[in-house]
């Protein structure tokens, strides 16, 4: 199942059933887990960690060393999940001695020529399309979608369960639940179909979209509006989720609806 034309350092630790094709490079402290298939030219370097069952496609550069200046050589690492698809030509540095780390989860699939920054903490049963480049320190939270050619500043957070459009330029933190669109990037509203996919009920989504209603739609400034909706709102789960993001922000929410 290891191609004899493919280089795997001694160090390496390779799981039982996986398949290596030929002009792969595995560079020593690897881990790659049971019944995972690492295409043809693909670069793993030291520290990467790859879970079971995951695909990594040709030409894919998985835990090369950050781009960025400040970066000194320290040990890091990349963590990937189980059964997670990594797509041609996707490239995920490892961290800094900020996080020391960089994660991807299980069950996602990042298409071709995503690169995956420093130190950015990606969720489980993420999709992020193609050619979506996420700078340093980034956040992506459990189910969210992101479309193709996005590009993601620095530090931004994305909420569970969210769902961006392609092309976008997101410079501010998205919350939970939402559609994001146009330019600047804005409310577009409750993500009513994934969250249906999903299992969420209607008279969750419809209390969703109350949430959000106070938020983007009323005209309130942020505090104002979580203080209404605390006050009037019944406390759910998913109410808390959206205002412990918004209070949690550091570099501010996207805009509400623009017409």
């Amino acid at each position: 199942m290891i191609s004899p034309l493919a280089h795997i350092d001694p160090g390496a630790k390779i799981g039982n059933n996986v398949t290596i094709d030929p002009f792969t490079m595995i560079h020593k402290d690897v881990t790659i887990g049971d019944n995972s298939w690492i295409g043809p030219n693909v670069t793993i370097f030291p520290g990467a960690h790859i879970g079971k069952n995951c695909k990594v496609f040709p030409g894919a550069v998985i835990a090369g060393i950050p781009q960025d200046l400040k970066f000194q050589g320290e040990e890091s690492t990349v963590i990937i999940g189980d059964n997670t698809t990594i797509r041609e030509c996707v490239t995920i540095s490892r961290g800094t001695v900020d996080k020391q780390t960089t994660v991807i989860g299980s069950n996602c699939l990042l298409m071709a020529y995503v690169h995956v920054a420093h130190d950015c903490v990606i969720g489980s049963n993420v999709i992020i399309a193609n050619s979506v480049q996420i700078a340093g320190h980034v956040s992506i939270d459990d189910w969210a979608i992101v479309g193709g050619s996005s590009a993601i500043h620095q530090f931004v957070k994305i909420g569970m369960h969210s769902m961006i459009s392609g092309g976008s330029l997101v410079r501010k933190d998205v919350p939970p639940f939402t559609k994001a669109a146009r330019e600047p990037l804005s409310y577009a509203g409750v993500n009513s179909l994934g969250l249906r996919r999903r299992g969420f009920t209607s008279e969750t989504i419809a209390h969703i979209q109350e949430v959000y209603r106070y938020l983007f739609l009323n005209s309130l400034n942020n505090s104002k509006a979580l203080e209404e909706i605390e006050v009037n709102l019944p406390a759910t789960k998913e109410r808390d989720e959206i205002l412990n993001f918004i209070r949690s922000s550091e570099r501010g929410v996207m805009k509400g609806y623009i017409n």
